[in-house]
């Protein structure tokens, strides 16, 4: 993990890498729970370009992306903070812009009324009710334009049956893990992490969204500084184990393959990222001697981030047309990764 890490802390290729150890991670996440999303369909679902209708899974898989990203994109120790855990687990209050939102349309509505001297219930009640309207909608906003919006925290009591388990106290088990972190501060930063894993799986602190806890673990290997540059896809490693393994009744068996699993991502990592730079060095011979103007190096950067690219995103990226998108792709020479006839898209061989 450490050499991944310094390899990453100078590497040309860091941005791509992590962008698609966010995809490869996010589907593995859902594969480890039974579930099975293509990589196709999520990289064209995080480009609003789907070609059916996404799924509950696939919408899931998301989630993962925007967290892991959420993540990267504040401070080493922010997901493990109070404040991270709060937003992270979906207990975060209202937004501030969208609480200052709400204040600002209740007291249009209020101005309204006084200046029509129209101050009668009903006409409180509408104005409210506007307000709540236009804080759904700044909300709605925000969320289409990917602004990092922290879910609206929901009240044990406002969840519904047939989906929540009410005696399921997912505040005293976040609690409990949390005690665990507390107690391991002196461990080796492997050990601890693994350590971590253990206890989130046995406690099993939230209901639906179990993944969480790799994510929250692999901020604490970035935290720790032994894997600074980047955020390890723990669950692209632990799918590479056993589930016999991963869910041995002996706790030592269940702690060796979490380590193992610990170093299987960062292998994948190191081979992903060396596949990369040679990918890189290839593609970057046919730049030579193209015209300054050339929108090839910004196909050779979009390719690198992305596991794979439709000819949509090429031209919503290099604002080309299809025709002009389907001449990058030849003059590139990417491999087909579909097979098919329409709604093709290419990647790095």
């Amino acid at each position: 993990m450490a050499r991944l890490d310094e390899r990453l802390a100078r590497s040309a290729v860091r941005e791509g890498f992590v962008e698609r150890q966010h995809f490869a991670d996010a589907a593995a996440a859902l594969w480890l729970e039974g579930e099975l999303v293509h990589l196709e369909d999520l990289v064209l679902h995080d480009a609003h370009m789907d070609i059916r209708t996404p799924t509950h899974e696939l919408a899931r898989a998301h989630a993962v992306v925007r967290v892991r990203r959420r993540i990267l994109s504040q401070k080493p120790n922010w997901a493990v903070s109070r404040e991270g855990l709060r937003e992270l687990t979906g207990r975060g209050a209202m937004p501030a812009a969208a609480e200052q939102e709400n204040r600002e349309g209740e007291g249009a509505g209020a101005g309204s009324v006084e200046a029509d001297d129209r101050d009668d219930a009903e006409d409180d009640r509408l104005a409210e009710e506007f307000a709540e309207i236009d804080a759904v909608l700044a909300r709605s906003s925000k969320i289409l334009r990917d602004a990092d919006v922290p879910a609206k925290a929901a009240r044990p009591d406002d969840r519904p049956d047939l989906i929540y388990d009410l005696d399921w106290n997912e505040e005293e088990r976040l609690a409990e893990w949390q005690d665990v972190i507390a107690r391991t501060r002196d461990l080796p930063v492997v050990l601890r992490s693994a350590i971590l894993l253990e206890a989130w799986c046995d406690i099993e602190v939230l209901q639906h969204a179990a993944w969480l806890g790799p994510l929250l673990v692999a901020a604490l290997l970035r935290q720790e500084g032994l894997a600074a540059n980047h955020l390890a896809s723990l669950h692209l490693g632990a799918k590479n184990i056993p589930r016999e393994r991963r869910r041995a009744r002996s706790r030592g068996d269940r702690l060796l393959a979490l380590l193992d699993a610990i170093h299987d991502a960062a292998v994948a990592g190191l081979k992903e990222h060396d596949r990369l730079v040679l990918a890189k060095s290839q593609m970057e011979r046919r730049l030579k001697q193209r015209r300054a103007s050339s929108k090839l190096p910004d196909l050779v950067e979009l390719v690198l981030s992305r596991p794979l690219v439709s000819t949509g995103m090429i031209q919503e990226r290099l604002k080309v047309t299809k025709q002009g998108a389907l001449n990058l792709v030849g003059e590139l020479g990417l491999r087909e990764m579909t097979g098919r006839g329409r709604f093709r898209a290419w990647g790095i061989v």
